[in-house]
């Protein structure tokens, strides 16, 4: 792995990246986010865990605005997250997004995947493009495989794969919305992998997930969330070992006995 970018420096860790304050978003009568408080720093990785429907992955489409949001405010490195258009365009350039299905493009390579973004968006050099998107898929660990097309390759690779096209945008913050729940049960450990590398070399992550595995080992925060409200945030060790709430205990008692 390079040295990362002057972006990640020591100097700039843990100052804040992501700020949501006092965000709610309404689907219908639904409050499906509710009052949402949370910063996120500079090369943090925080896990978002909590019941199906609890507002988890609208919480990570709306720092990406995916979704909008009916109160409140998103910041990305002090800056507001813009409306619509040009700027939110260049905003979305610099949150890299992980979903469930892996969005690759059929009709081109693993290699003219990754490219796409750095060529298109970022302008840079066909060459240039190229020799980093060969870095990343040997980095995640699919490099043998850049001539092929996504239907080539299995779930694990191509989750891998849109892991390295999110990086080609050298995004500043990456969220993942349960990158391995569509995954078979052997390609989870290889991306999961890949994503415990990614914050051991100081990427700020957001992550939804339901590995519970990952969220111990990688994540400096885990976050609760019940009914669009984050219930509980603590250290890996302290939510695991001693939940404060009584919605954390029952999720956790249902979770971990399986």
């Amino acid at each position: 792995m390079t040295a990362l970018s002057s972006e990640t420096s020591e100097l700039a860790q843990g100052e804040p990246l992501v700020v949501l304050d006092h965000v709610d978003k309404w689907f219908g009568d639904l409050h499906v986010l509710q009052d949402i408080n949370l910063t996120i720093k500079r090369g943090e990785v925080v896990v978002v865990i909590g019941p199906s429907g609890s507002g988890k992955s609208t919480l990570c489409r709306a720092i990406n605005r995916l979704e909008s949001i009916n109160k409140g405010s998103i910041t990305l490195d002090g800056k507001k997250l813009p409306e619509e258009g040009k700027a939110l365009a260049q905003l979305r350039a610099e949150v890299g997004m992980v979903f469930q299905s892996f969005n690759l493009f059929a009709h081109k390579t693993i290699l003219e995947n990754v490219m796409l973004g750095p060529t298109k968006v970022r302008k840079h050099k066909k060459a240039d493009a190229e020799k980093k998107a060969r870095e990343l898929l040997d980095r995640v660990g699919v490099g043998q495989q850049a001539a092929k097309y996504p239907a080539q390759l299995s779930g694990g690779q191509q989750q891998r794969v849109a892991i390295a096209r999110s990086l080609a945008m050298e995004p500043k913050v990456m969220l993942f919305d349960e990158p391995t729940s569509a995954l078979d049960p052997e390609m989870i450990k290889e991306v999961l992998d890949v994503m415990v590398d990614l914050a051991h070399q100081g990427m700020t992550m957001i992550v939804v997930t339901h590995e519970m595995g990952f969220a111990r080992t990688a994540a400096d925060r885990v976050i609760f969330m019940a009914d669009g409200a984050i219930v509980e945030e603590n250290t890996p060790e302290e939510f695991f070992t001693n939940p404060k709430s009584e919605r954390a205990k029952d999720f956790l008692g249902k979770i971990l006995k399986h």
